[in-house]
């Protein structure tokens, strides 16, 4: 086993771990948090894919991440406008 293998074995597993948690995650906060997980090791899995194989297609993914991130937070901010509570 090569050492590309041995950490697309380890990411692949995090990523595993990061959707058990997905599941059981109490808030939408909790979740988010499992996606950015999920978009940073896809990332980190297709960059090492990509240097086993000769491809390149982690911007693309990096680039899903970053954007599912903003919406999640511009999303979750105007709930909380809309309900006028105040967390300070």
């Amino acid at each position: 086993m090569t050492g590309l293998t041995a950490l697309a074995l380890v990411l692949a597993g995090l990523t595993a771990v990061g959707l058990v948690r997905l599941e059981r995650g109490p808030t939408a906060v909790d979740r988010m948090m499992v996606a950015q997980l999920l978009g940073t090791t896809g990332v980190a899995l297709v960059l090492v894919l990509g240097a086993a194989g000769g491809f390149a297609m982690a911007l693309v993914v990096a680039l899903l991440a970053a954007v599912s991130g903003v919406a999640f937070v511009r999303r979750y901010m105007a709930a909380t406008d809309a309900e006028g509570t105040d967390d300070d």
